[in-house]
């Protein structure tokens, strides 16, 4: 029985030992789709206007400062190619998809070491003077400490349609003072 205790007393060291030397399963990347509506009171051609890189430059605050890469003379088109800063981080953004006549755009941005985000804006014409917009983000983690962007981000998402529809509505209102000046 003495020489059984040893044994058994070493079993369970081996085994401790075994156990913190196995790896730790890896933390799960998150992946979150949010979505909100807006509506643009102005016609659907010259509402998608205000979705394009540039575009967007009228309406979204200095925040908003895209640096193309491609076309090298900025254009809102299809493949266009630039960079945005978020914070400490430059992501690389392309223009995926910009099809006016489906009425559907499609940004895709990357964000190295942290995470991909898909943007889907797809507008419906509500009548003669008005577009609704549909704007779909999903943003993936491409690493552990990606989490914590996507996760802040993807909250941000949940109130962005408020921001954009107050931005966008100033901004027209903007507009339509200064024409009739």
């Amino acid at each position: 029985m003495k020489a059984i205790l040893p044994l058994i007393a070493a079993a369970g060291l081996a085994s401790t030992g075994f156990a913190q030397s196995s790896p730790a399963a890896p933390e799960p990347l998150l992946h979150i789709g949010t979505s909100f509506d807006l509506v643009v009171h102005l016609p659907y051609g010259q509402a998608a206007v205000l979705f394009g890189p540039e575009g967007e430059r009228a309406w979204a605050g200095k925040h908003w400062d895209p640096k193309f890469i491609y076309p090298q003379q900025p254009r809102d088109i299809e493949g266009a190619v630039f960079t945005v800063r978020h914070g400490q981080y430059d992501a690389v953004w392309v223009t995926s998809l910009a099809d006016l006549e489906a009425r559907h755009f499609q940004y895709v941005y990357f964000m190295p070491e942290l995470m991909v985000t898909v943007i889907d804006v797809r507008f419906k014409p509500v009548d003669a003077g008005a577009t609704a917009v549909n704007v779909v983000y999903t943003r993936t983690a491409i690493a552990p400490q990606g989490n914590e962007h996507v996760q802040a981000m993807s909250e941000g998402d949940k109130t962005a349609g408020k921001d954009w529809q107050q931005a966008i509505d100033e901004y027209l209102a903007r507009s339509k003072s200064s024409s009739n000046q």
